[in-house]
């Protein structure tokens, strides 16, 4: 059985930081590109990052790009989110997602987690 399982989010105050982790099981961690998405009330599903395992390529949207990064332990088959410099509007239930192309959108992911809730306040 496929499973990704986020963990690592909470409350954090503006400014802070928080690792996110996203441990996969059920299939070859080796053959799939990860990737990081979220989703905040009334607003549509965001791509934040993606890493490909086999060869450890990344991806970040410009919304992150300085200020998060992606990595993964291929050990045990975990993916990495390290959040920094988080402001409020980063606030939203973050998701892991995994598909076998090298393509970090949503609409492409087969296997999601049921996400972990990020707050930032101000």
């Amino acid at each position: 059985e496929v499973q990704l399982v986020e963990s690592g989010g909470g409350l954090v105050q503006a400014g802070g930081s928080l690792t996110l982790s996203c441990a996969a099981s059920g299939f070859i961690f080796e053959d799939y590109t990860i990737g990081w998405f979220r989703q905040a009330p009334g607003k549509e599903r965001e791509g934040l990052s993606c890493i490909t395992i086999s060869d450890g390529s990344t991806y970040y949207a410009d919304s992150v790009k300085g200020r998060f990064t992606i990595s993964s332990d291929n050990a045990n088959n975990t993916v990495y989110l390290q959040m920094n410099s988080l402001k409020p509007e980063d606030t939203a239930v973050y998701y892991c997602a995994a598909d076998q192309t090298y393509i970090c959108s949503g609409d492409v992911m087969d296997y999601w987690g049921h996400g972990t809730q990020v707050t930032v306040s101000s």
